[in-house]
Order: structure tokens, then sequence, then C-alpha cells
């Protein structure tokens, strides 16, 4: 994803979810933007989409079958701080909210990861290379490196740094 900022200042950045998307660099972009609305458009209306969203640093959405006026609404609301969605999402958003089982967030990311897979993100996450992930679990190299590649897909990461540090923040991931 790239960013170009010129104008004095920006107040909303619209975000196209239809097209594949690193979450961290949006994260990134949130935290070192703190004053400026992120607004996901053509969402899927998911309670999971939402929610990964919302953790990633968007401030509203817009759902993919949405009209312009909606787009506008969308907007507007984002920026007065006020998100208008179904009940099944907003009471899906207050549940992540309050509870941070592993469950829920295992099911946000994706598919579930197998106990092989978890052992090797969890080895991933302590900083340790294919060939020292094969040592540990007595493995191939060639099968822990189809076991990083699942991870990686089950996680929608693009890269084993990314997976590192996903597992340090969220290490329950690898359970």
């Amino acid at each position: 994803m790239r960013v170009v900022m010129q104008a004095d200042k920006v107040d909303v950045i619209l975000v196209d979810m239809t097209q594949p998307l690193d979450l961290e660099e949006v994260r990134s972009l949130a935290a070192s933007n703190r004053n400026v609305v992120l607004v996901a458009l053509g969402l899927n209306e998911h309670r999971q989409d939402v929610i990964r969203c919302g953790r990633a640093g968007f401030t509203g959405y817009v759902s993919r079958d949405s009209t312009v006026e909606q787009l506008v609404k969308a907007i507007n609301d984002t920026i007065a701080g006020r998100l208008a969605c179904p009940e099944e999402i907003s009471g899906g958003l207050l549940r992540a909210l309050f509870t941070r089982e592993p469950e829920i967030t295992r099911a946000e990311e994706g598919q579930p990861l197998t106990k092989r897979e978890g052992d090797v993100l969890q080895l991933i996450g302590r900083g340790m290379t294919n060939k020292e992930i094969a040592r540990e679990l007595g493995l191939s190299v060639a099968t822990v490196k189809h076991h990083v590649h699942n991870v990686l897909e089950k996680l929608s990461l693009p890269r084993r740094a990314h997976a590192m540090r996903r597992v340090r923040e969220r290490p329950w991931l690898a359970s």
C-alpha cells in the first residue's frame, strides 16, 4: 500500500478493501496519523471483516453495495464519530471489544491452524529459521517450509516477519 499525503491537511483516507491489502500497513498508517479518519471502502459486511478492520485502525466502513449517497453519509458519520451498521455487526463489535477470547480472534484471522502449524508459528515467533524449526520439531526443512506457507496463507500475511510480529502480539494464535 502506498500512501502519499501532499495536502496541508488530510481529514479522511478511503482505503479500497476490494484489493489485496496488508492490514499491518494500515495499522502503522493509523498509528502515525491519529487525527486522520480511515474508512474501509467496499468492505464485505461480515462481523469478522468489520472487527479485523477496526483492530487495524479503521474508524468507519462502506459496504460493497453502498450507493454514492451512502458513501458520503458514512464519511460524514465517521468524521463525526458515529458508526452506522447492522445490529449483528454492532453486537459483534461489542463482544470483540469486551472479550479477548482466542477463539474469536482465531476465527477472524481465517482458517484455524493445525497443531503442527501452531508449533511452527510459535517457533517463528521466537525468531527461529526454517532449519532451526526443522531440527527442533524433528521435521525436514521442506516440511517446515510447507507449514510456514500454510501459516502465512491462513493468517493472510505476506511475509514471515509479519507472522513473527503477529504471534508476539497475540500468542494464543499459536495454541
